[in-house]
């Protein structure tokens, strides 16, 4: 049914002579109307318009309809100010339509993710629509077509790079404490001449994300232009990710999902491939850690997610291998930006306290990318890569990228966590460690202040399987003063990490 509003010419333009009318937020609502949505204007002798409605709520009042330069130039001989005009509906936009369609169980086009994909970029889905999409994928599993079509729309709708070379590139799924093996697996790569550009996430509900860590030693934000810049001087980088416009859908969509805490299977393996599309991955291994507090929860669920990560991967020419490995405590020491900085510097530099089980992580899938990319004979990639650690090839590289992302050289892994309150949590009997909780690591050290603040968390100093005496060291707590300490004491007495028996 159609209704009328006084016109009002603004002073507005567009600038691509796309035509545009503006309505009162509140009685667009009323209507039904939302942004986007094409209306046809329909006035005098019956001239006609179709225009694409957006809202205000200062521009025009309740009863008048805002015309934008476009409209009201290219109709002056018949369409005057305070001149009533009819509207009619006529479509919504597609992008609504085809969130509709998925809401139904309906499977959509690539056109029509495109279209979702780039109004989300563009800002034309408003909260609410933008969480119905998020919620269609819960309530309907994406087909292996769909997701390809939501990765090619993330990659094109932002940013990409090409350096005109063969990339390389090793990714983790998260969801374990420390096991940052990326920092260590990029130093040894690059150190063979490959290049590596690697962006990376802060942490989202976890005391550190890569690009915390990394900080730590260096600034991690930088423009595209800076990032090639460092890239092909030393093949490689660690920087922030958000800092960039790499499938800026994907942003949008994560801070949707997040009240809920939740992220399916699917919409994480699309994340993670749109920005390999972008950054022109040619060769990947996926570190894929699964157990009961992993976020992949059995080896079931982690060989299914590996058939789609490959598929999609073969869809845009990327070479992909998922390793997968049964995660039941943190890999490495320590768990906190300082302190996984300092677990990688310590294995880079050969220090006799490294966290020998990070190494050998380390060392394996980095080997694992060198036989992927046929770099070298099968079963000799460890034997490559733990040359390039034994050498100080790759502290070098890591010193190299270190310094060109503005970084400080030859920072020794000590040097990381000096200045620091600390207390040591002692075994209360003597028994055998038979577990260690990586949630209630993750409550503790946001207690302590991670990962805003770098120094917070944890170090261990026991494994699973440890036998252990009344009175040793299980883990000592980091922080920048006593009251986080406190803070912490009191949320182990609720989320206890380790179990002896």
């Amino acid at each position: 049914m159609p209704f009328y509003l006084k016109s009002k010419k603004l002073d507005l333009a567009t600038g691509d002579n796309h035509l545009v009318a503006v309505m009162h937020q509140q009685e667009a609502e009323r209507y039904g109307i939302q942004p986007n949505d094409r209306v046809q204007l329909s006035w005098g002798n019956k001239h006609t318009k179709v225009v694409d409605i957006d809202f205000t709520t200062s521009e025009v009042a309740p009863g008048e309809l805002g015309l934008y330069g476009e409209l009201w130039r290219g109709t002056a001989a018949w369409l005057k100010n305070n001149q009533p005009v009819e509207l009619s509906i006529l479509s919504r936009p597609v992008s609504i339509e085809a969130i509709k369609k998925k809401i139904l169980g309906k499977n959509i086009s690539y056109d029509e993710t495109k279209a979702i994909i780039s109004d989300i970029v563009d800002g034309k889905l408003n909260d609410i629509e933008l969480t119905y999409y998020v919620a269609s994928g819960f309530l309907h599993s994406y087909t292996l077509d769909e997701m390809y079509h939501l990765v090619k729309a993330m990659a094109e709708t932002g940013e990409q790079m090409n350096l005109d070379v063969e990339v390389v590139d090793k990714h983790s799924i998260g969801g374990i404490p420390n096991n940052r093996t990326t920092m260590l697996v990029i130093p040894i790569i690059a150190s063979l001449g490959l290049f590596i550009p690697k962006t990376s996430s802060r942490a989202i509900t976890s005391p550190a994300g890569t690009a915390d860590t990394m900080e730590v030693l260096a600034p991690v934000s930088h423009s595209l232009e800076e990032i090639k810049k460092i890239v092909k001087q030393t093949h490689g980088c660690l920087v922030w990710g958000g800092g960039l416009a790499l499938a800026p859908a994907d942003d949008r969509i994560i801070q949707a999902s997040r009240p809920l805490a939740i992220e399916s299977y699917d919409k994480m393996i699309v994340s993670i491939m749109a920005k390999k599309v972008a950054m022109g991955v040619d060769f990947l291994v996926i570190d894929m850690p699964y157990g009961p507090t992993a976020k992949v929860k059995s080896l079931a669920v982690g060989k299914e997610l590996s058939k789609k990560f490959v598929w999609i991967g073969n869809k845009f020419g990327i070479t992909t291998k998922v390793i997968m490995t049964r995660a039941i405590q943190p890999v490495g020491r320590g768990v906190g930006p300082a302190l996984e900085a300092r677990d990688v510097l310590r294995v880079l530099q050969q220090h006799d306290l490294r966290p020998r089980d990070l190494e050998a992580k380390a060392i394996n899938l980095a080997g694992q990318l060198l036989e992927l990319k046929k770099f070298c004979k099968p079963g000799q990639g460890k034997v490559l890569v733990k040359k390039q650690l034994v050498n100080g090839a790759a502290w070098e590289k890591m010193n190299q990228i270190i310094v060109a992302q503005g970084g400080k050289a030859n920072i020794k892994a000590d040097a990381v966590v000096l200045g620091v309150k600390n207390y040591e949590i002692h075994a209360l009997r003597s028994g055998k460690v038979v577990s260690i909780d990586n949630k209630a690591i993750n409550e503790i050290c946001m207690n302590l202040g991670a990962p805003s603040e770098k120094i917070a968390g944890i170090h261990f100093h026991v494994d699973v399987g440890n036998k252990v005496v009344k009175g040793d060291k299980l883990f000592t707590l980091y922080a920048r003063n006593q009251d986080r300490i406190n803070l912490a004491l009191k949320a182990l007495e609720s989320y206890p990490i380790t179990v002896v028996h």
